[in-house]
């Protein structure tokens, strides 16, 4: 029987499974303290507003949301009805977390066909835009009216500053406006330049009119905010929010969240310590024989292949997903409070199954 290093404290299985940073729990905690009015009418909920507005550097419109699908189902409802009538679709790639992970709640509540495209890194090219763009005009067929790219992608790759203008020139181009999924958003941050400057190079500068910026991944207890970057674009927001049931009530609680994460930069602080310690598993993992990965990764997920015999036991030992059985591969996820320790006994444990 093989013998096992004692497992990891933390699992390798999402960001999603990490508890909330203490820094929010102090600012719920706070926010707790008296009354305070509904729907947003409170002081904690004017200065995320407020933060937001400084991050971006600009007069942006927030609206806080309970979570990633409704933020986005909020984002692309407001979206669509900006645009000339009920009649426009929304490009995606066939990875996006609207196509594949979200069970049809943008087609069914939106009431939206999604024309997904294939790509083989998650990332839409100007190319693929132009090809769909065709069907503008055609009676028969959805108006192509919007264009949402997720950044980072659901595999684990970033767009470039001029990757995401190049998409937003060719989206402009033909009169569709552009919706960033950034579920995963501080770990793009932390990649590309670990800054709010940073952040603003591939959003407001690259032309991207709107954004799901996630909370949920990185510390927070469950927050993420829709950002209008172009206040025009906004109007109807709050009553498409309150219609898709992402009103909250008592909103000072995910305000506060926002608040701690966005005090000092803590967001884009805990989104590269997840990018550093994938980074470090990839080295770790990289020299065991039989682990077969691709080039380290650029921010907080692999996706290795492993021997099949050993997916199960590992997996019993500490906790992953599966992403694609049919060629053996599988995913870990490092999250803002993995730890080095983590780190060791899990490399440590994948080598002694893979060498039993």
């Amino acid at each position: 029987m093989t013998s096992l290093p004692l497992a990891p404290e933390r699992s390798f299985a999402s960001d999603n499974a990490a508890g909330a940073h203490p820094a929010v729990l102090d600012a719920v905690t706070a926010a707790n303290s008296g009354h305070a009015l509904a729907y947003g009418e409170d002081a904690h909920t004017r200065e995320c507003e407020e933060r937001f507005r400084e991050l971006f550097g600009r007069d942006v419109v927030t609206r806080l949301t309970f979570n990633g699908t409704g933020a986005n189902v909020a984002a692309l409802g407001t979206m669509l009805g900006s645009l000339s009538g009920p009649n426009h679709a929304i490009i995606c790639t066939n990875w996006s977390h609207i196509e594949a992970d979200e069970t049809g709640a943008p087609e069914r509540i939106l009431s939206t066909k999604l024309i997904d495209v294939a790509s083989d890194d998650a990332k839409i090219t100007p190319a693929m835009i132009d090809d769909v763009a065709h069907l503008r005009g055609v009676v028969h067929h959805a108006q192509p009216g919007i264009v949402s790219i997720t950044q980072p992608t659901e595999l684990g790759t970033l767009y470039t500053v001029d990757e995401i203008a190049a998409v937003c020139d060719a989206a402009h181009r033909h009169n569709m406006l552009v919706h960033l999924d950034g579920a995963r958003i501080a770990n793009a941050t932390a990649a590309l330049g670990a800054s709010p400057d940073a952040l603003r190079r591939f959003t407001v500068d690259a032309g991207v009119d709107a954004i799901s910026f996630g909370g949920t991944k990185n510390g927070a207890l469950g927050a993420e905010a829709v950002v209008f970057l172009d206040p025009q674009i906004a109007i109807g927001s709050e009553f498409v929010r309150k219609q898709v049931t992402q009103l909250p009530s008592k909103m000072r609680y995910l305000a506060a969240q926002f608040n701690a994460l966005l005090d000092n930069d803590l967001w884009i602080d805990l989104g590269g310590h997840s990018n550093r310690m994938a980074t470090q598993l990839h080295g770790l993992v990289s020299g065991i024989a039989g682990v077969e990965l691709d080039g380290p990764p650029e921010v907080n997920s692999l996706f290795p292949r492993l021997p099949s015999a050993a997916i199960a036991p590992l997996r019993d030992w500490c906790f992953f997903w599966d992403w694609d059985p049919s060629i053996d591969q599988v995913r870990w996820m490092t999250a803002w409070d993995t730890t080095q320790d983590d780190l060791d006994r899990f490399s440590a444990g994948v080598a002694a199954l893979i060498n039993a």
